[in-house]
């Protein structure tokens, strides 16, 4: 009987278990991530040196073994940014991302209006104590049963010579006679009248603020991570064309901030980047997160691939055979999930020593022994555990993949 396309597997009499194929597909998670980052290094004297952290409002460079924190808000500092392929376990998710040109503080046409009233209140109020001194020393003239005492009527002043001195610089100044407080009150309320008529209308308002343009950048994103980000920092790469340069004239502005440790609980981040041109042009926009110097894939990421342990490890194979097409060297550990109780393993000051593994040229360890030769067997059901999960950069010779032996430092392994 032919079978139709439309037909199941069930009518077709096939047993319905999944393919080898379909199974692994199933039960292979995505556990890495490969993404287009962002190598960053700071021009110093002629050398790059790659930034290793950041700390509060400085970059860590390391020069000769020794930390160089250089500011971040150095408009001088030279950068090289150099796009890089890589591949990062798990991904960090970012969600609620915006960016958007904005003033700095002292640009910021909300900020001068405020000034400018808070000034303008502060001359109504002194205009308005000189006024009435004046009114008061009318009266106590005026107050002929008082006698000898009128002559320190006017030693008692609400905001005295000092305050009549600054009035001077907003256009009034009083004598202390009668007239000049009631041209004092008169001259508050015009200058009141007129800080409130300036505020009406934005028209009105960006007149007389003179603001020169946006000359900032508000980043705000969320951020969480199901394996924890113990040192983490964000560095944002924005390409941008100034306002009134030729055509085709683009600029690069790199900001780099410390974040808060950064877990499964969604971490709200609110930047303020400073040291644009007025209204300035966006290019383009990129957002990098680090954790301890090594950058972490995020859902911002761009080029980004979802990978299973197995096809992360396949990349890492290649990538080093492609590297390394003539040399001989030998295996090296890639890849791999250390035992938690391992620190204190190491704590209570067991495995000092290396042992040593052999590993096929796919990169699988099998055997362990406690010497280079392969002659003494090591059997330890903790260390098998380990070497289970470790993944391995073959042994080359000649840049082709061979088996070989690897030296397993517990103290020293970085994965």
């Amino acid at each position: 009987m032919a079978l139709s396309c439309s037909g199941t597997r069930a009518a077709a009499g096939i047993d319905d278990k999944p393919t080898v194929m379909e199974a692994l597909t199933v039960s292979a998670p995505k556990t890495h991530t490969l993404f287009m980052g962002a190598d960053i290094a700071v021009s110093l004297g002629g050398e790059l040196y790659p930034v290793r952290d950041v700390v509060g409002a400085s970059w860590v460079l390391v020069i000769g073994g020794q930390e160089k924190l250089v500011s971040t808000k150095d408009a001088s500092t030279e950068f090289q940014i150099t796009p890089s392929l890589k591949l990062a376990e798990g991904s960090a998710s970012i969600v609620g991302f915006t960016r958007m040109r904005a003033y700095t503080f002292a640009n910021d046409p909300g900020v001068i209006i405020t000034k400018r009233l808070t000034k303008v209140g502060m001359d109504t109020a002194m205009l308005e104590g000189v006024a009435q001194d004046a009114q008061n020393y009318t009266d106590v003239m005026a107050n002929k049963g008082l006698g000898p005492s009128r002559v320190f009527a006017f030693s008692d002043k609400q905001f005295g010579d000092e305050a009549i001195l600054s009035l001077a610089q907003v256009g009034f100044k009083s004598t202390g006679g009668s007239d000049d407080g009631a041209a004092a009150l008169k001259y508050a309320r015009h200058q009141e009248a007129i800080a409130v008529s300036n505020t009406k209308s934005e028209t009105e308002v960006l007149g007389p603020t003179h603001t020169q343009g946006l000359d900032a950048m508000n980043v705000d994103f969320t951020i969480s991570s199901a394996r924890a980000l113990y040192n983490p920092y964000v560095v944002t790469i924005t390409r941008f064309h100034p306002k009134g340069a030729k055509p085709g004239v683009v600029q690069h502005l790199v900001y780099g901030a410390a974040l808060n440790p950064i877990g499964e609980n969604p971490l709200r981040v609110h930047l303020v980047e400073e040291g644009f041109p007025y209204d300035y042009e966006v290019i383009d926009f990129q957002l990098h997160i680090y954790d301890r110097g090594a950058e972490v894939a995020t859902s911002l990421s761009s080029n980004r691939v979802d990978l299973t342990r197995d096809e992360a490890f396949e990349y890492v194979k290649l990538e080093y055979i492609e590297k390394h097409r003539s040399a001989t060297l030998a295996p090296v550990p890639a890849m791999g999930h250390l035992p938690s109780a391992l620190p204190t393993r190491l704590a209570a000051g067991d495995y000092a020593s290396p042992f040593y593994v052999r590993v096929s040229r796919d990169g699988l360890g099998d055997e362990v022994y406690s010497d280079p030769a392969c002659t003494r067997r090591l059997d330890d059901p903790f260390i098998d555990s380990v070497v289970r999960e470790l993944r391995f950069k073959p042994a080359l010779e000649h840049g082709r993949p061979v088996p070989g032996v690897a030296e397993v430092d517990l103290g020293k392994l970085q994965i």
